[in-house]
């Protein structure tokens, strides 16, 4: 493998994230421009999440930041200057999210736009909601301090305040400086040393209604979003695919066959590629229609008659069985809880 193709197939995270970083620096009174002439860095980085830096640079880049500073927390302080922008259309759903669980899913579901480095997974424990990070590759302490800590920042912006988490574990180990940093950000216990990192939090607390809920604004970046990550990696199956769903969905026409022409190969290689992935067209059109389903029902703007059409269906009593088959509940108490 050439090694312009090994760089490309590295594990990358959104080049916006320098941005915060370069921030972060001068905050400290250190050129960022040299800082990143030393790790490798073009100074042009740019806020396109196609502009992507592999995770050994911004490894590379933290390792610096921290001995140029003399900062051990210095990813702690990169979440104060992260911007919703720096993680692109994610960043404005985030902010246009109906709840904080809402929110959440977002980020479970869209996380591969900031970084490939994990996967991020909503589990129900007792009365808890924990937010697992899988990681796929080595990251860095600071990566990790980062966007934790944003998230958590970030939340607290949403909704209020006080909001804080039950209890935070970290995949690295303390620093040696000890936890009081992470202590006086999370206001939660921190756990280090952790085989995953994870969030956990009172699931009440997370089904709150946002003051800045606007479900047109957060499906609107939604499909931006979906459109960048099958652009990232033409090679994940399930991006492509779930973005071509979206296209052709208000068709009335999307079918495996029409998908399969559209990424230029038969049903047949399709099915099998997304077997490998655990997984088939149709439990992908499913979970879509699903997914695109309560995000539209809760925009008030929308009729049912207009839904149905937009998630394919031939008839609304057919989308109004469809929905309450996924959800428990009909499309109207869907949206008059929402």
């Amino acid at each position: 493998m050439s090694e312009l193709a090994a760089h490309r197939r590295q594990p990358s995270t959104i080049g916006g994230y320098a941005l915060a970083i370069a921030k972060t620096l001068d905050h400290y009174g250190v050129d960022a421009s040299r800082v990143f002439k030393v790790a490798g860095i073009p100074a042009a980085i740019g806020n396109d999440p196609l502009s992507r830096l592999p995770v050994d640079t911004v490894t590379q880049l933290f390792r610096v930041c921290v001995d140029v500073t003399h900062d051990p927390y210095f990813g702690l302080a990169v979440a104060r200057f992260i911007h919703i922008s720096n993680l692109h259309a994610l960043g404005f759903a985030l902010a246009a999210s109906s709840t904080l669980m809402d929110a959440c899913k977002r980020v479970a579901r869209y996380f591969r736009l900031v970084s490939q480095t994990a996967e991020i997974a909503l589990e129900e424990s007792g009365d808890d909601t924990v937010i697992r990070f899988n990681l796929l590759a080595d990251v860095c302490g600071e990566s990790e301090d980062a966007f934790l800590a944003y998230l958590i920042m970030s939340m607290r912006q949403l909704h209020k305040g006080s909001f804080n988490p039950i209890r935070v574990v970290l995949h690295h180990d303390m620093p040696r400086e000890g936890p009081e940093p992470y202590e006086k950000l999370f206001r939660a216990p921190v756990i280090f040393g952790a085989g995953q990192a994870a969030l956990v939090f009172v699931r009440t607390d997370l089904q709150q209604p946002l003051a800045g809920a606007c479900p047109e604004l957060a499906q609107h970046h939604d499909n931006i979003v979906t459109d960048y990550l099958a652009r990232i990696d033409r090679s994940d199956v399930l991006a492509v695919v779930k973005q071509k769903i979206v296209e052709f969905l208000p068709t009335g026409e999307c079918t495996r066959e029409r998908v399969a022409q559209a990424m230029c190969m038969s049903p047949t290689t399709l099915q099998g590629k997304l077997l490998r992935r655990n997984t088939s067209f149709q439990a992908v059109l499913d979970d879509t229609r699903k997914e695109l389903a309560c995000s539209y029902v809760q925009q008030r703007s929308r009729s049912f008659t207009e839904i149905g059409f937009l998630l394919g269906f031939s008839d609304t009593s057919n989308f109004n069985r469809a929905f309450k088959r996924w959800t428990g509940c009909s499309p109207t108490d869907f949206r008059c809880g929402a």
